[in-house]
């Protein structure tokens, strides 16, 4: 499987877990819902710093959004 897919369902389980929705999670990234909706749906991934944000915001490891091992 393509990582940014891999990356996509990793971050729907990550969002159901945290109870935030994209749009909080977009605006305190500071970036729009299209954009996660990019990344949620396979289309594209994000910058590494947005990354570690998004890791810190949703309380998840790097190694869980790649699917390298769980929580």
């Amino acid at each position: 499987m393509d990582i940014r897919n891999v990356f996509g369902v990793k971050l729907q389980e990550a969002m159901k877990t945290s109870h935030l929705s994209y749009a909080q999670v977009a605006k305190r990234l500071g970036i729009t819902k299209a954009t996660m909706s990019m990344y949620k749906n396979g289309k594209a991934l994000p910058s590494l710093e947005t990354f570690s944000l998004l890791c810190d915001i949703l309380d998840v490891s790097a190694d869980f959004l790649l699917d390298k091992k769980e929580f």
